[in-house]
């Protein structure tokens, strides 16, 4: 059930009473996207985030009518170095997750095993030819976009996308969800779009639950629009929304006021 709206700055937010709840709010509203622009168009492009917060509204995605056969996917980052069969590379996520349960017209991953600059050379180059209409994404706990953390996040960077590496928090999180047993097993280095290359696209839905992220949030929405929290970059775009539960909004200002 949807418990709240409002808008800060251009950013458009929704918070759901759970996680389920979010994730088929979210998945009803980027179905009625797609459709609206297939009724304009031949085929989208759509860049998928691979993370466990993505569950609900991924599998709720899959049931909502889509016509798939038209749609050409992408993903927006993934490990440099990983065994190709590896379970926790993203490529290999939203296999499991969408792309292998869905007639897509195209699917395009990221090769984390070749050569970064070509892998980044390659994929660049299919993203020009084929520029995002819609972008589903989240927020990292250190409030990250993609894996664009805050000491390698640029709002002004002219490239698509780039070779990074991880901050501790970042690579952490990746424990948190269970993807890594520790944090040493988890890669110091991945390829990612931009940040200017995933605010490119027409439209943004940002599927974000979970307390463990509630903190990224607040400075999102309630902070400055700064590197230092690279998500709140989505507060410049009027079609964005940022869907949130009750855990993943607690620290909210307009909650607290809600509530006292």
């Amino acid at each position: 059930m949807l418990t709240m709206y409002f808008r800060k700055d251009k950013l458009g937010v929704k918070i759901y009473d759970t996680r389920k709840c979010m994730g088929e709010g979210a998945a009803a509203d980027a179905a009625a996207c797609i459709g609206n622009l297939l009724a304009e168009r031949e085929h989208v492009n759509i860049i998928f985030a691979a993370a466990p917060s993505q569950n609900e509204f991924l599998e709720a995605l899959l049931h909502a009518g889509i016509e798939w056969d038209r749609v050409n996917a992408f993903h927006m980052d993934e490990y440099i170095g990983l065994p190709g069969d590896a379970p926790q590379g993203f490529g290999n996520y939203l296999r499991r997750t969408i792309f292998d349960r869905a007639p897509f017209r195209s699917v395009h991953y990221i090769n984390g095993q070749s050569a970064p600059e070509d892998a980044c050379r390659q994929y660049s180059g299919l993203l020009m030819e084929n520029p995002a209409d819609i972008v589903f994404m989240g927020i990292g706990e250190n409030g990250h976009i993609a894996f664009n953390d805050p000491h390698v996040a640029d709002f002004s960077d002219t490239r698509i996308m780039k070779v990074v590496d991880l901050d501790e928090k970042c690579r952490m999180q990746q424990v948190h969800d269970g993807c890594f047993s520790t944090i040493d097993e988890v890669p110091s280095f991945a390829l990612t779009l931009t940040v200017p290359a995933l605010m490119s696209a027409a439209r943004i839905f940002c599927i974000v639950p979970s307390g463990t992220k509630s903190a990224a949030v607040k400075s999102a929405v309630d902070g400055d629009i700064c590197e230092s929290c690279p998500a709140s970059i989505l507060r410049t775009k009027p079609d964005a929304t940022l869907y949130l539960d009750n855990d993943s909004s607690r620290l909210l200002q307009i909650r607290s006021r809600k509530l006292s």
